[in-house]
This record gives C-alpha cells, structure tokens and sequence, in this order.
C-alpha cells in the first residue's frame, strides 16, 4: 500500500504502520514491522482483551463490584468508575461521568490477578499473547501503559479483533459497542467530547471532533491510541485495521498527521 510509505514524512526517529483486512490478509506493511516500541495506552486494549477473556472463563463477570465502592468490572473497563486519571482517588460515583483512568486498569487488573491467582502480566500472555502468537509482546508494569509490542504482533491482534477466536463473537460485539450512552469526557489530547463514547478498554469514534482517526473513518471505528505516538484503529465499514507504531511521544506532530494518514489508507483500501 503507497499510502503507508507516508510514515516517511512523519518528524520520528523511527515509525512502522501496517494494515491487517478482516479476513486476514495484511494490506500492506512499511517500516521495521519486528521493531518493539513502548505503547503507551495501546496497552489498553490488550489488557482488556485478556479480561474479557477471564469474563468468559468464569474467573469475573462484568457486573460484579471492583474498584470504587459501586463500581464493577464493566466500569473500569468503560472508564466509567470514577477513578481520576493517575490516582488511586474517587472523583465521581459510577456510571456518572467517562473519566479515563489509567488508575481503573491498574484496579481492574489487580482484580483479575487476585480471581485467578496468576499475575495479570503472566495471565494477559497465556490468555491473549502466547495463543495468538504475539511472542515480542510483553507487559512490564501497569495493564494502562506499560507494554511493548511490535507492528507484526499487533497485527495478529487486530487481526483477532476482526475475526475472533479466543472470544465469542458477541463478546467482541458488546466490547466495541457504546457502554454508558449520552457521557461526556475528556478525550486526553484532543479535548472535551460530548459525547465522549467508549466500549470496554475500545475508544469508538462515532462523531468525536477532533480526533485521532480520519475525516472518512466510519463512526463504529474503534481502538486506541497511545502517548508514545503509537495507535490501532479497526473499522468495521472499511472491513480492515491499521497500525502505526512510533518512539517520539504523542503531539501536535501525530494530530496533524495522523488523520490525513487514515483517510489515505481508507482511500487506498
């Protein structure tokens, strides 16, 4: 795909991008695809994935209490439990506003360390990352930001987020769907969003303006960016998911160029 020769141009010292189709195929690819790069909140939605999964093998379920007092499961995932940004603080009751918290990941994946006994680092590779291939993928730190990965492997993920295997469909479905309809948030970087509409550990873009994806990208477009310049988007109407991984820290840079990116490739594609 030429449109993603345009990494080129973009003031990083290094960038790799592909894109997966939703059956399976890579597009295309450009860059050092086997480079590992810092993630930053991409890590979200990997830990979210192995939660799901530990919904699905009974371990929690997504509406018993985590967290804050009234939260649950499907909260922290939603970012809808109140917790501030970094802190380990309530600011908010449940459900009531979308507060993105990095602080509910690290909750949520104390949760499902304590249910299941295993290390949520350990349990996300035996649940997600060892079954799907993604061998250069690894979590160092907090379920929110700390793992590395590289465009190959996250291929394989978007890849899963397309055509499930390790989840039922509908799981996948209700993961990517609105949680909590109608919040409004902050969508760090880019603003208040009113709406400011998330599934569970998935960004969705509906009519967000500004934002990180295209002027074309669907409005079921969902995914993730992350502060160390990285993202993974999957859009439902273009049947394809890119991802664009980079090691210079998220900035005016990546608004700029980001979107003009999406379009290109959806134009290609």
């Amino acid at each position: 795909m030429e449109s993603l020769r345009m990494i080129e141009n973009w003031p990083v010292p290094t960038a790799a991008a592909a894109v997966v189709r939703a059956d399976g195929t890579v597009a295309g690819s450009y860059g050092p695809a086997g480079h590992r790069f810092p993630l930053a909140s991409v890590t979200k939605p990997l830990a979210a994935y192995a939660a799901l999964v530990a919904v699905e093998e009974g371990a929690v379920e997504l509406d018993e209490a985590a967290g804050p007092e009234g939260a649950t499961v499907r909260h922290l995932l939603a970012h809808t439990s109140g917790l501030a940004f970094d802190e380990h603080r309530t600011v908010a009751a449940p459900g009531n506003r979308r507060l993105y918290s990095n602080a509910g990941f690290e909750v949520l994946g104390d949760h499902i360390a304590k249910a299941t006994d295993i290390p949520f680092g350990e349990y996300l590779r035996q649940a997600v990352l060892a079954p799907l291939g993604m061998t250069a993928t690894e979590l160092t730190g907090s379920p929110a930001k700390d793992a590395v990965s590289t465009v190959e492997d996250l291929l394989r993920f978007a890849a899963e987020l397309q055509a499930p295997r390790l989840l039922a469909a509908e799981t996948v479905a209700e993961a990517t769907a609105v949680v909590h309809p109608g919040l409004t948030g902050v969508l760090p970087g880019y603003g208040h969003q009113k709406p400011n509409d998330w599934g569970l550990g998935f960004e969705i873009r509906d009519g967000k303006s500004p934002h990180w994806t295209g002027a074309s990208s669907s409005p079921r477009t969902f995914g993730h960016f992350g502060q160390s310049g990285t993202f993974l988007w999957v859009d439902p109407e273009a049947r394809a998911a890119c991802v664009a991984l980079t090691d210079r820290a998220f900035g005016p840079w990546a608004i700029e160029v980001w979107p003009a990116f999406t379009d290109a490739v959806l134009a290609e594609l």
